[in-house]
């Protein structure tokens, strides 16, 4: 007989008592990522390059009541991430999702890109989340106890985009990683990979693509049913989804969240 169970139902959306790790905590999309998993009731860990931005960051999250450490890395250097793990693992124990939220772009016609500045959008985009899922999957499997993975990722990595080859190719790459990671660790090791393709949201870096007189808006909302462009929080229902067990038949996929700009 087929049932479900009410004590699945009541706690499935939950990730309570968890430690996750979050990368690119002091961004916009991090910041609200990370504080919607101390909400939630998770103990969180911020990692960025700037440990003066991080302190103000635990400080932030501290004053309402969210566990949290903070440990300064480069997502892109192994002994760094190695270095990380240790910290986290100190800090709480154990590290029971990864939450990647870094990136980098450095917009330019493929004529005009440096092979040096094309290569540095792939290490921070695409090597980066290579190094830190190797080693927080290898983490979660020496703890038996499963994990879930979250990579923030980018509608870009299905459409090409001019003077964004660098980014496409970087963000096309980690979509796929993702995937086969999935492959990888399932499975054998109950460690849900998953990725999110947002569409463009709201940041310092992209506060100008907002104005509705903008041609660069105005091209976006003949694409966007939506209506509009995102904010960090439209993300949140859709990282905690994947990471906690309501999510736990899916894995390897690359999941659309950009207000229907790929449809259409």
């Amino acid at each position: 007989m087929v049932k479900v169970e009410k004590k699945f139902v009541d706690t499935m959306f939950s990730v309570e008592g968890k430690v996750a790790l979050v990368t690119g905590a002091t961004g916009a999309l991090g910041r609200v990522l990370a504080k919607a998993y101390g909400y939630a009731g998770a103990k969180v860990i911020l990692t960025g390059r700037s440990m003066e931005k991080l302190n103000a960051l635990v400080d932030e999250f501290k004053a309402e009541d969210i566990e949290c450490c903070a440990v300064a890395a480069d997502p892109a250097n192994e002994e760094d991430v190695k270095a990380l793990i240790a910290e986290s693992v100190k800090a709480f124990g154990e590290i029971n999702i990864l939450a990647v939220c870094h990136g980098y772009n450095k917009p330019a016609n493929i004529l005009d890109q440096s092979v040096e500045d094309w290569q540095y959008i792939m290490d921070a985009d695409c090597k980066s989340v290579y190094i830190v899922c190797k080693y927080v999957s290898q983490q979660m499997v020496d703890q038996g106890k499963g994990g879930k993975i979250v990579v923030v990722t980018s509608q870009r990595s299905k459409r090409g985009m001019a003077g964004y080859t660098g980014y496409c190719t970087s963000k096309g790459g980690a979509d796929l990683m993702v995937s086969s990671m999935a492959c990888d660790l399932t499975a054998k090791y109950g460690i849900n990979v998953n990725s999110i393709c947002p569409t463009v949201f709201r940041s310092e870096l992209t506060e100008w693509m907002f104005d509705p007189e903008s041609a660069v808006y105005q091209n976006f909302m003949k694409r966007e049913p939506i209506g509009r462009l995102a904010e960090p929080d439209d993300f949140v229902g859709f990282a905690l989804f994947l990471s906690s067990e309501a999510s736990r038949f899916m894995t390897g996929g690359n999941y659309d969240c950009s207000g229907g700009y790929l449809t259409c």
